[in-house]
């Protein structure tokens, strides 16, 4: 995906780098794929305000994004490639043989008219989506499934992708983006290539109001506050953390200490994406 480089007409496009979206061939999405999305600001369902920093932004439809590919053995063709406004990624509008449609994330070189499929017997081609097992090692995939028949919910944003290192038994290695080495059951579906959209991370937004317009509101540092606000707040002029621990504004240790909680699935992964 080429980007454009804004002519500094003001200084918020001086330095902005967006795309120019050269590559979709459709502007408004399939009616019957999408659906309202409302926005909660960051707020639970008692009007609690349980994620800082979210909130406004421009009004969005949610696509309907086929993550399982469960529709073995029936070739599709690509009909459009599209924008999606809630993932980095572009979107592909896929036509079945049976007549019905789809989306599918589009891999990198996605083009119009390419015919995809899945199933076990597939052939090792991009866009394609296999269980693990049947492919072969060093494959690149994407959309890959931690549970099977679940829908695929790993690696999926823009430009990334893992590496079928090795095949044990029921299982399969697989290098995460991350680095990280993890064990998936290898009845798990995933696709074959790397996520569309790869310049995503060149991006630049150039001024705050394009942060507003993704739904993204202010940060304010813990040391700009008062005491009462936050651990970090309070003293004449610019003061330092202090001696203790850097803490959230509840408290809570922070910028360390672990905070995963699903310890019970560290037993899959072989080597940490920390250890180098």
């Amino acid at each position: 995906m080429p980007l454009k480089r804004l002519k500094p007409t003001s200084p918020g496009n001086r330095g902005a780098v967006r795309p120019d979206f050269s590559e979709l061939t459709r502007k408004s999405p399939h009616k019957s794929l999408t659906k309202g999305k409302s926005n909660q600001g960051g707020r639970n369902s008692r009007g609690k305000m349980t994620v800082r920093h979210r909130g406004g932004g421009a009004k969005r439809l949610l696509r309907d994004i086929d993550f399982k590919r469960d529709k073995f053995g029936v070739p599709c063709k690509v009909e459009s490639i599209e924008y999606d406004p809630n993932r980095s990624s572009r979107i592909a509008l896929v036509l079945y043989a049976d007549g019905a449609r789809r989306y599918h994330l589009a891999p990198v070189g996605t083009k119009i008219g390419d015919q995809w499929v899945s199933g076990p017997d597939s052939d090792i081609r991009s866009g394609n989506a296999l269980p693990l097992l049947s492919m072969p090692t060093g494959t690149t995939i994407h959309n890959i499934e931690i549970n099977p028949g679940r829908g695929g919910k790993m690696v999926r944003g823009a430009g990334s992708s893992a590496q079928l290192l090795a095949k044990e038994e029921n299982y399969v290695m697989l290098r995460m983006p991350s680095g990280e080495v993890r064990r998936v059951l290898g009845t798990c579906m995933a696709t074959i290539g790397t996520v569309g959209n790869p310049e995503h991370k060149n991006q630049s937004l150039g001024k705050a109001g394009r942060s507003r317009h993704l739904g993204r509101r202010p940060s304010v540092r813990g040391s700009a506050m008062n005491p009462n606000d936050h651990p970090h707040g309070g003293g004449e002029g610019r003061s330092p953390i202090g001696m203790k621990h850097p803490k959230t504004p509840w408290g809570k240790p922070a910028l360390g200490p672990k905070t995963r909680r699903r310890s019970h699935t560290d037993v899959f992964i072989e080597r940490d994406r920390r250890q180098r």
